[in-house]
This record gives structure tokens, C-alpha cells and sequence, in this order.
């Protein structure tokens, strides 16, 4: 099972969400420890500026920035609507 080392940006970040946001984060990130390429993340590196990371689609509207350190670890940057990939 993966694990998740958030930086403090992304901890600052997701408490600033609705609960109801959290609570669906929370799932996803589940789903994620177990298979970070489930085909309900929507995973995708991403282009750009930005190429270093990859993300997961928490829904329709709320995505997780994150790297892969290694096969098991990965470093959770930010979560918020696509303004974060400004």
C-alpha cells in the first residue's frame, strides 16, 4: 500500500474545503493507496510547467496534485478546483 506524506500546503488546502469535499478526498485517497492508477482517479502526469507532477480527479471539480518519490511513497502538494494548476 502506498504512502502519503502531504506538505503543509496541502494540509492547509484541504482544510480549507467543505466537509463534504474532505469526507470524498478521504475515499478517494483509499482508492489511491491501493491502486493509484484505478480508472476512477483519472490519473494523468501533467504538462508544462507543471511536468513534474501527475494528478487524480477527486470529482468532477476537485483534483489532488501529487509526485511519486518512489513505488511506495508519494508526496501530496495541493487539492482545490483547476485554479491549483495556476
Amino acid at each position: 500500500m502506498i504512502k502519503i506524506f502531504p506538505t503543509s500546503h496541502f494540509s492547509q488546502s484541504f482544510r480549507r474545503l467543505p466537509s463534504s469535499i474532505q469526507k470524498l478526498a478521504d475515499q478517494k485517497t483509499q482508492l489511491f493507496r491501493k491502486d493509484p492508477f484505478d480508472s476512477r482517479l483519472k490519473t494523468h502526469k501533467l504538462k508544462g510547467r507543471l511536468s513534474r507532477l501527475s494528478s487524480f480527479s477527486v470529482n468532477y471539480q476537485y483534483r489532488i496534485l501529487f509526485k511519486f518519490i518512489d513505488q511506495e511513497k508519494v508526496l501530496f502538494y495541493d487539492i482545490g478546483t483547476h485554479q491549483i494548476y495556476r
